[in-house]
């Protein structure tokens, strides 16, 4: 079977990577670059932790386990880090956080309250504000490191025989036993199916092949798509796990480097002119950074970075075939780095067998079809702790 893959973030990378595996004729074609794309700025925690749909966080918590069967296996270095997770709340978001837990301890999710002193250890070597009042230590949650997760799943799809090429692809069209795929120069490449995975140009790149996935779609200043991060070059912390605290969450990277996020910052950055290394936002970012070292170390120095999130209207993943008769299998969704292993397993199995997947039910662009958009479509700006 020849299958061609349009987009080489984390979803269409781990898609190629199994279908390769399960001896399909692989070609996969992104515009820029594999991973350069909504992968490239991302927080990269690995969680289910405010899903709540009950199919969505089913399917983030089988993408946690996912995580760790796959991780021994990709070639290169260690990308996915099981570290575990704290959220440190204030007076203002002890509540939410209270809820949050004892709604993932019903269903099963490892949660536990900790004591000031035991946050302290984990997270080495943040201070705990004294403005924080409630401790929640999340242990199957994780991260992973973005860059090195591409590279990982790139050598594993090329190692399995996949061919890939940096093309833009301009339109998909749907012929008698296939799909034309046709480059920006002109260019026609033919396969037996296509699965589009162009994160958040999937849309886009449907909708001229007559298939209608509805995305949230702004670029501009306040849209829910864009987000802002800050890569500390110093200090070199070497933190120990994610941390979510009131106003600042924290992700190790490598070198002891430390990723920064800012939710209520999302709301004040303009795509058309990124933030300055002296913007406001970045010095409020410096700052809260700030309030949680020991005091010893110098003013951090941070780069920042914004990126757009692929957001499916109804904020849950779509994963299938639009139609029956359709060869052309979209896949797009938020939280692609926690599902991005588990949903290359299931869609390759999916378009190699046809077989449906009992998991990915829930999910079918099918969901859609005779409804209004305000019928389903969710706001999707996060600002609380815990969210993404």
């Amino acid at each position: 079977m020849r299958i061609i893959v349009v987009g080489a973030g984390v979803l269409g990378l781990s898609v190629a990577g199994r279908l390769a595996r399960a001896g399909a004729d692989v070609l996969l074609l992104d515009r820029q670059g594999a991973g350069t794309g909504t992968s490239a700025t991302t927080f990269a925690w690995v969680n289910s932790s405010r899903k709540p749909d009950p199919a969505y966080h089913r399917l983030n918590v089988e993408g946690m386990a996912e995580h760790g069967r796959l991780a021994g296996r990709l070639p290169g270095a260690r990308a996915y880090f099981p570290s575990g997770a704290l959220q440190w709340a204030d007076a203002a978001s002890e509540r939410w956080l209270g809820e949050n837990v004892e709604r993932l301890r019903a269903l099963g999710y490892p949660a536990r309250w900790v004591t000031r002193e035991e946050a302290a250890r984990l997270a080495a070597p943040l201070r705990v504000p004294d403005g924080v009042t409630a401790l929640a230590h999340f242990p199957g949650e994780g991260y992973v490191l973005p860059d090195v997760f591409v590279r990982g799943l790139l050598a594993d799809a090329l190692g399995h025989g996949a061919a890939y090429a940096t093309a833009e692809v301009v339109a998909l069209d749907e012929v008698p036993h296939g799909v034309a795929v046709t480059l920006a120069g002109g260019e026609v490449r033919r396969a037996d199916r296509v699965v589009l995975a162009a994160g958040r140009w999937t849309h886009r790149l449907a909708a001229g092949a007559g298939i209608d996935i509805p995305m949230v779609t702004g670029t501009g200043r306040g849209a829910a798509t864009v987000g802002l991060l800050g890569y500390a070059r110093s200090p070199r912390l070497g933190l120990r796990c994610v941390v979510h605290s009131p106003g600042l969450n924290l992700r190790p990277s490598s070198g002891g480097h430390t990723v920064l996020q800012a939710l209520d910052l999302n709301a004040e950055v303009d795509p058309a002119r990124p933030p300055a290394p002296d913007a406001e936002v970045a010095r409020i970012l410096a700052g809260r950074f700030s309030a949680l070292l020991d005091g010893s170390e110098r003013g951090p120095e941070i780069d920042l970075r914004v990126g757009f999130r692929s957001l499916p209207a109804d904020g849950r993943t779509v994963a299938g075939y639009a139609s029956a008769d359709s060869r052309v299998y979209c896949l797009v969704s938020h939280s692609g780095i926690t599902l991005a292993p588990l949903l290359g397993r299931l869609v390759a199995a999916e378009v190699t067998t046809g077989e449906e997947q009992e998991l990915l039910g829930p999910f079918r662009p099918t969901r859609f079809a005779g409804a209004r958009r305000s019928e389903f479509e969710v706001d999707q700006r996060a600002t609380g702790l815990g969210e993404q």
